[in-house]
């Protein structure tokens, strides 16, 4: 009897095709990739130092430290009239603008200007009243110390604004003159008291938004490739796409956290500025500005190969980026071509205007469409070029 073996075909065992993924699949790797660095951040006890200095001590110290605004100025009378007007001049120097004037004699003013013991020396002439009086012409000598640039001239124009208004009032005093037909009347909104630190407060936020979310998003590249763990992002199921959204995503939350707080205790409780906007517009606009920002960081970090380089490489950018912004220095004091460039490239001025619109002026959503609008877009073409570099350098494709 011959045994029949009986061979069964082998089955064919088809390539089992993964599924494409879905958007909630995507969502759930951006996720999980935001999580892991915020942990990244959490681990880098330096980089959140300097997050938590940037929008606390260093707000206030910007803000208050360099005070430019012409208060405290040191004023020294020589009155060698003797009159009951000038005793009204030197009177009516009060503070906060001037320190109490201080009587000095005519021999004394060279020694005292030459220590910078007075910032202003004002020489009344012997007769200056009664020469007012008979309405002859007479002089009367501001001598000011010029080093001092930043309070010399505005400083100057309050001395002789002070000095002219008493003046005016001792002339209709005693003469009997009628007033002026018209009062002029100055009225400051949005700041009456033009107060230099709420406006440098604000501004001093808006800069370390610029500056920590290149900063961050930028190191966190650079730093994973310096240290070869960018290579276990190549053997998971994610896209480039993913991975860049959560860097920028994560960096982006910090800062914003960081900012908020900044805005609300160090800004409005510290400082004292009030803050007319909606802090919830304000917010849903550093969102959009943060994100764009975070994609020049990662740009900039697929440029540069070590921390060194990527410093060297945002340093300048930055800087060009923050003087060019309106923050400083107003739009309009540039060249007409060089405002549609920097509007055009960068959307620091469009955050900068949207900013200052909200937080000062209190505006509202209708108002400030446009500079969110020119933020997408430029925000749009700035990660696409990144996502392109990203691509090309960490995936080689």
């Amino acid at each position: 009897m011959n045994d029949q073996t009986t061979t069964r075909p082998a089955a064919s065992s088809p390539l089992i095709k993964a599924a494409p993924l879905t958007w909630l699949d995507h969502l759930v790797n951006i996720f999980k990739l935001v999580i892991k660095e915020l942990r990244s951040i959490r681990a880098d006890p330096t980089m959140l130092v300097l997050v938590v200095y940037a929008f606390s001590i260093s707000v206030n110290t910007v803000a208050t430290g360099a005070v430019t605004d012409a208060t405290n100025m040191s004023v020294a009378i020589v009155d060698e009239d003797g009159s009951s007007l000038s005793r009204q001049i030197a009177e009516a120097l009060l503070p906060p603008t001037f320190q109490p004037a201080v009587q000095i004699r005519a021999s004394e003013i060279d020694t005292k200007m030459d220590h910078g013991d007075f910032l202003f020396v004002v020489e009344i002439p012997p007769n200056f009243e009664a020469d007012l009086r008979a309405q002859r012409k007479t002089q009367l000598q501001i001598n000011v110390d010029a080093t001092v640039v930043a309070q010399a001239g505005n400083g100057a124009n309050y001395l002789k604004t002070a000095i002219s208004n008493e003046i005016r009032n001792f002339l209709s005093t005693s003469t009997g003159a009628k007033s002026a037909p018209i009062n002029l009347v100055v009225r400051s909104e949005f700041n009456p008291n033009l107060t230099t630190s709420w406006f440098s407060a604000m501004t001093q936020v808006i800069n370390q938004i610029t500056l920590l979310t290149v900063i961050l998003t930028g190191a966190a590249l650079i730093r994973e490739r310096e240290q070869g763990t960018v290579e276990h992002l190549l053997v998971m199921p994610v896209v480039p796409a993913e991975i860049m959204l959560a860097k920028m995503l994560a960096n982006g939350l910090v800062i914003l956290v960081a900012a908020m707080a900044s805005l609300q205790f160090v800004v409005h409780w510290w400082i004292g500025s009030p803050i007319a906007g909606s802090r919830l517009l304000f917010l849903l606009g550093a969102a959009e500005y943060a994100l764009v920002v975070a994609a020049l960081g990662i740009l900039l970090g697929t440029l540069a190969t070590t921390m060194g380089q990527f410093g060297l490489l945002a340093m300048p950018v930055l800087m060009v980026t923050q003087l060019l912004s309106g923050s400083s220095t107003p739009m309009e004091s540039m060249p007409v071509w060089l405002q549609y460039l920097v509007q055009t490239i960068s959307p620091t001025p469009h955050f900068v205007a949207f900013a200052q619109a909200v937080l000062f002026r209190g505006a509202d959503i209708t108002l400030v469409w446009q500079p969110l609008l020119a933020m997408l877009a430029i925000g749009a073409v700035y990660f696409a070029v990144a996502l392109t570099r990203f691509r090309k350098v960490i995936f080689g494709s």
